[in-house]
């Protein structure tokens, strides 16, 4: 993992204010914090690549989607891995859009599989809230459907089209002789493959809804729609993805591998990574990896959680806390809540 993104102790950023990165990916470009009360932001004031200025100008009411989109990625990623050695916290200057991470580990794929599939998510939801002029509703599935099962297509189904479109157009640049061979991949097509395995995430997680119509709910007919899941069931999809991700061979390598790699393919929607991942267990500020010492784990867990895993065998400190709540409460005529202070003291655990 990149320096800008951290196995912190700290907890995750309000989602108020998020900083972005927007620039493209050859140089590390951030921008400050900004919230959604700061709607005046225009492409202008943000640091971006000519190609993404000129999309952004043209598409400046996609700047929302834009924000929540890697406020969903962040906040996905850290959930997934919240218990884990590498659990997705970043610092206060996060690059999130188009600085392009080196390190090629299972890692980095998914970083880039769940801030792609945040950009479709996001953007869609806003064509299907009717936010914005140049999408909406689905329309390719109006009218259709089957009368001998008495359903057809209706309501509002997500038009992923459009945000799949957009994520591309934002987040990849031109690689050309794009390969699916193992022995074939540069940190650049590896990047850009498994930001379209987290496009393609949002489509096979999508379902179909129906709303019954009928005398006393016979459901005679049914108007049936197509959904995005919600994001949290993206994001467990892309963590299964990165338990059974794939290891490829570097381009400038293929001769130094075995001959019968070079006729093994990849599927679209597998994640892909070059490098395996370090441990994770002690830090090394040059790799941005700031170890799990302090980080507070389970004692009676054998999961990724617990103290033995996640303290790399260190062993672990013991804190007893105190917590204070309101308890007992009671409703007292008229008008108040009389409640208790209760005290209860609790084991904490930390790694050394």
């Amino acid at each position: 993992a990149e320096s800008a993104w951290r196995t912190a102790n700290s907890p995750a950023q309000p989602t108020g204010a998020l900083t972005v990165s927007l620039k493209s990916a050859s140089s590390f470009v951030l921008i400050k914090s900004f919230s959604r009360s700061q709607n005046c932001l225009g492409c202008s004031n943000l640091p971006l690549s000519p190609r993404q200025r000129e999309l952004c100008s043209r598409k400046s009411v996609l700047l929302p989607g834009i924000q929540e989109g890697a406020r969903l990625g962040v906040a996905e990623c850290q959930r997934q891995f919240r218990h884990e050695r590498w659990n997705c916290s970043t610092n206060q200057q996060v690059p999130v859009f188009g600085h392009e991470l080196t390190s090629g580990t299972k890692e980095t794929a998914f970083i880039y599989a769940v801030m792609a599939a945040g950009l479709v998510h996001a953007v869609t939801r806003s064509c299907s809230q009717g936010n914005m002029t140049e999408c909406g509703c689905d329309a390719g599935l109006r009218g259709g459907g089957s009368a001998a099962e008495g359903w057809h297509w209706g309501g509002c189904s997500d038009h992923i089209q459009y945000g799949t479109w957009f994520s591309r157009k934002f987040m990849d640049h031109t690689v050309k002789n794009m390969s699916t061979s193992r022995s074939s991949y540069t940190p650049s097509t590896m990047n850009q493959h498994n930001s379209e395995a987290g496009r393609q995430a949002i489509n096979r997680t999508m379902s179909t809804d129906c709303r019954c119509h009928g005398v006393s709910g016979s459901c005679a007919v049914k108007t049936c729609w197509r959904t995005m899941a919600p994001f949290e069931r993206v994001g467990t999809y892309l963590k299964d993805r990165y338990e059974h991700s794939v290891q490829v061979t570097e381009r400038s390598k293929r001769k130094t591998k075995r001959k019968d790699q070079r006729r093994l393919h990849v599927d679209k929607h597998q994640l892909i990574f070059l490098n395996k991942s370090p441990n994770y267990c002690l830090e090394d500020r040059r790799r941005g990896i700031a170890g799990t010492r302090g980080r507070r784990c389970n004692r009676t867990s054998t999961g990724p959680d617990g103290c033995n895993l996640l303290c790399c065998g260190r062993g672990y400190n013991t804190h007893v806390v105190r917590h204070v709540q309101r308890c007992e409460c009671k409703f007292v005529w008229c008008c108040y809540v009389h409640c208790r202070r209760c005290e209860s003291m609790n084991d904490m655990h930390t790694c050394k």
